[in-house]
């Protein structure tokens, strides 16, 4: 009953949408134009948004939710999630662990651009299996296709923004950053205070299992598809961690904009249960790399740069030896002298 009351749902509507253009601001404040030229030149960020957000993830989601037999109201928010682009902390998380940080824009970004038409692709095709239910015969696949093309305004705003205004988009990333942090925040607060304790009691075990694995197992899954690709270290653990970390606050948006709140219910939060545990395991990953490969990190940079060094070095002396025309020599007297000396061609 409290989840159906109009004035607190249109609340939580507006907080989520505002959330949710703030954070398209900021992820379009991170793209720049001569990156993103370069990439499409060379499609291989683009290719792998592809195959692990709306390949890997979808049927990962599908896979989760018949093993552990959810019922169509779960199985639905299982499956938008899954479905869903990548989400901006993934950015911050491949910083922390010296990741490819264009490449994990570009994933982003791209993933993001290819939701408009796959997402509702994906949910159309894997819904299929609970197309007997109320829940999928009313799924707005034209509400989703709307709320994803209304992201659209707040990218292109930001990649203008970076464009003219470098300074100001680097600000409003920050702020991005921060607002997906104090918006799920709030989020949490007002569910599980204004709604009750009761609405997380009422969510099956089985939802908490999922939220737990299914970021766990993006994250291999992520780290297998950059190794198949023969990516070097830094460029996979960009790949797994773009690839496990959903957006999150998109998810939320569509269930709360576009869904009853009295029939999708206590569901409305597996995505806020999704985004803490994909932080949680992301925070572990920075955690073990920190302690166990930021040294190996150091070293490969190391050898790179002396190996470089070395490199330049012999390159400097064979330009002397070559460009060596003559000598020049000093006797007595201050006299000044030049000795040709034969050059071999």
């Amino acid at each position: 009953e409290a989840f159906g009351d109009r004035s607190l749902s249109q609340g939580l509507s507006v907080l989520v949408g505002l959330g949710l253009c703030v954070t398209m601001l900021g992820l379009g404040c991170a793209v720049e134009l001569g990156q993103l030229g370069q990439q499409l030149r060379r499609p291989v960020g683009l290719l792998l948004a592809l195959l692990g957000q709306f390949v890997a993830m979808p049927l990962l989601a599908f896979l989760l939710a018949l093993i552990f037999a959810l019922d169509e109201v779960a199985a639905v928010a299982v499956l938008l999630c899954g479905c869903c682009p990548g989400g901006n902390l993934s950015n911050l998380m491949s910083v922390l662990v010296d990741g490819d940080m264009n490449l994990s824009i570009i994933m982003t970004a791209s993933s993001t651009l290819l939701a408009l038409f796959l997402m509702p692709l994906c949910l159309w095709i894997y819904s299929r299996h609970w197309i007997n239910t109320a829940v999928v015969q009313l799924l707005p696949l034209g509400a989703v296709s709307l709320t994803l093309g209304s992201t659209l305004l707040p990218i292109g705003l930001g990649v203008l923004i970076r464009y003219r205004h470098p300074r100001a988009a680097d600000l409003l990333v920050k702020i991005s950053l921060w607002s997906l942090l104090v918006t799920l925040v709030i989020l949490f607060i007002l569910t599980g205070t204004m709604l009750g304790p009761d609405l997380l009691a009422h969510i099956p075990a089985s939802v908490y299992a999922i939220a737990v694995l299914m970021p766990l197992a993006g994250y291999a899954l992520g780290y297998g598809l950059a190794t198949v690709f023969k990516m070097p270290p830094h460029c996979r653990r960009t790949v797994s961690l773009e690839t496990g970390c959903q957006n999150v606050q998109l998810c939320t948006a569509i269930l709360k904009l576009t869904f009853p709140p009295e029939l999708i219910g206590g569901m409305y939060m597996f995505p806020l249960l999704y985004a803490l545990f994909q932080s949680a395991e992301a925070g572990l990953f920075v955690l073990v790399y920190k302690m166990y490969g930021k040294d190996s990190y150091k070293q490969d940079t190391l050898g790179e740069e002396e190996d470089t060094d070395i490199s330049y070095k012999k390159l400097k002396e064979e330009e002397v030896a070559d460009t060596s025309y003559g000598t020049v020599t000093t006797e007595e007297h201050n006299s000044i002298q030049m000795e040709p000396t034969q050059t071999s061609l």
